[in-house]
Formats: structure tokens, C-alpha cells, sequence
């Protein structure tokens, strides 16, 4: 029986290994991985989050193959996929893995196995359609994220920084970081020449997701010193920014 079909889920980030041991895993039980460029290898040291996926199977007369779709997730942003593929067609019957950068490669891989010709084409439609990699929004750089966070929340001074939740998720799962300066709208505090920036602090997580916290730095305080608040979205920080200069207005 050949069911072609593909699901996708990122590990969760209770996951007790990093993307390095599934990566590990899969090149010790791999019979070709000293064949793999090493470019590619040279990318994967920065993987920062992994996904894999049940691309096809077949199955008959005792004999099967599965092919799997292997993705990490790298710091700047783009992705790389190395297929794997399962059988048990060799002379002894034992289960062999084989893995391949592309799908052409391995494509003709699993042309070569001894299975019936009725073997799926990997052009069939898919039953599920897969989930795409999520691509971040940002080149991030890995770090202490965690002390970047602790050290970010410890000058904000408004009186409803972002909760507990939000600190405690950035605290204990955030992989990376990148800080860059918002630009937009003209402020009421730009027009009364107060000193005014904002900062996206954006931060990777290890299950894929972006997080970003909003820090405003500016004068609009009574004796015009510099003042630190920050907030969970960038709509709460202009607002904010907005109500301290109609204040001092």
C-alpha cells in the first residue's frame, strides 16, 4: 500500500535536545553522511530551531521505504532541509537510512530501491499540505538573551511593564536577539523638541516564534532627565510616549 502524505511540527520547546543532537542523530545512523558538502555542515553549526516531517511511505510484500524532511532553522533567518530516506530493501533486510541535500538527489536515490513499480511519485498531491518554515523577521545573533532581557527590564520605569508571563517566557526561552530603532509617525514629543527613540528588542525562540519588546527612551519628565519604560507592543509605547509629552504640554 503507498500513502504519500507530509505533516510538519516543530519540536516543542520542552524538548530536551537542541538542534545539534537531532542533527547528530541523524548523520551517526546514516550510512552516506561523509558525503555531504561542507558548506552545508559549516550553516547547521548555527541552528537555532528544528523540524521534521513524514514526507512519504510505501509499504508492500514485506518491503518498505519512508522518506523524511529534516529543517533547521538558522540565526540569519533562512533554513536548511537535508531528506532523509528509510528502507529495508538491501540484501540482508535490515533497515538502512540514507540522507541527501535535495529532493532531486533523493529522488533518484529512491528510483534505484527494488520496490514495485507502483511506487508514488513524490509530484503526487499530498493529502495534508505542509506547514511552511517560518521565516524570521530579523538577522538575529546568538547570545545571552536572557541577560539582555534581566538587564532590559530592570531600567524600565512605567509602572506596567510587561507581565510576569511574558518575562518568564522570554527568560527561559528566548535563543537570540536583535535591537533596532522604530521609526514611523511624527511624535506630539518630537514636535515640543523632547528627546524621543524607540527600540524593538526582538527575540527568538526555541520552538521558531518571535518575540518582540518595545523600549522608549526619552526626556518627558519634569526636570528633563532620560527615562526608560517598556512595553509589550509598539502601539502601548507610542501611546505612552504620546500621554507623557500631552502631560508635560
Amino acid at each position: 500500500m503507498s500513502v504519500p502524505y507530509e505533516t510538519a511540527a516543530y519540536e516543542p520547546a520542552e524538548s530536551p535536545e537542541a538542534p545539534e543532537e537531532h542533527l547528530a542523530r541523524l548523520l551517526g545512523r546514516a550510512l552516506n553522511s561523509f558525503e555531504l558538502p561542507d558548506e552545508t555542515m559549516v550553516r547547521l553549526d548555527c541552528a537555532l530551531a528544528y523540524d521534521s516531517s513524514l514526507h512519504s511511505a510505501h509499504h508492500s510484500a514485506g518491503l518498505h521505504r519512508e522518506t523524511y524532511r529534516h529543517t533547521w532553522l538558522l540565526a540569519d533567518g533562512s533554513a536548511v532541509t537535508l531528506w532523509e530516506l528509510v528502507h529495508n530493501t538491501g540484501p540482508d533486510g535490515h533497515l538502512e537510512h540514507e540522507v541527501y541535500v535535495d529532493e532531486e538527489e533523493l529522488r533518484a536515490a529512491t528510483s534505484r530501491l527494488p520496490l514495485p513499480p507502483d511506487t508514488p511519485d513524490f509530484e503526487l498531491p499530498v493529502l495534508v499540505q505542509p506547514s511552511p518554515v517560518p521565516q524570521p523577521r530579523h538577522a538575529y545573533a546568538p547570545d545571552d538573551s536572557a541577560d539582555h532581557v534581566r538587564r532590559l527590564l530592570r531600567r524600565a520605569e512605567n509602572p506596567d511593564p510587561p507581565d510576569g508571563d511574558l518575562a518568564r517566557l522570554l527568560l527561559g526561552s528566548a535563543l537570540a536577539h536583535e535591537i533596532t530603532q522604530a521609526f514611523g509617525r511624527p511624535s506630539r514629543a518630537a514636535q515640543a523638541g523632547l528627546s524621543y527613540a524607540l527600540y524593538e528588542h526582538a527575540f527568538l525562540l526555541r520552538d521558531g516564534r518571535e518575540v518582540s519588546l518595545w523600549e522608549v527612551e526619552h526626556t518627558a519628565t519634569p526636570d528633563g532627565r532620560h527615562m526608560c519604560e517598556v512595553y509589550p507592543s509598539e502601539e502601548a509605547a507610542r501611546e505612552a510616549m504620546e500621554r507623557r509629552a500631552a502631560t508635560l504640554g
